[in-house]
């Protein structure tokens, strides 16, 4: 299954491409990092499930109010 939001969608809260990069690379190494750690295979890729993670409110990015709209 192929996650690919609009770039709009995702930043319509306000969030700088500066915290959504950061963030879904953050949320990407956890995600990797569990499943190596339970011998997990993902057929997914790490970034794709973090965004899809972002999108859907299941992990919350906290930003600077001097970065917004960056």
């Amino acid at each position: 299954m192929k996650f690919n939001p609009s770039l709009e969608h995702v930043l319509s809260d306000h969030m700088s491409r500066y915290s959504l990069v950061i963030a879904t690379a953050k949320r990407a190494r956890e995600i990797s990092e569990r499943a190596e750690e339970e011998n997990e295979i993902l057929t997914e890729k790490p970034v794709s499930l973090a965004l899809q993670d972002i999108v859907e409110g299941k992990v919350k990015v906290i930003e600077p109010e001097e970065i917004r709209n960056l």
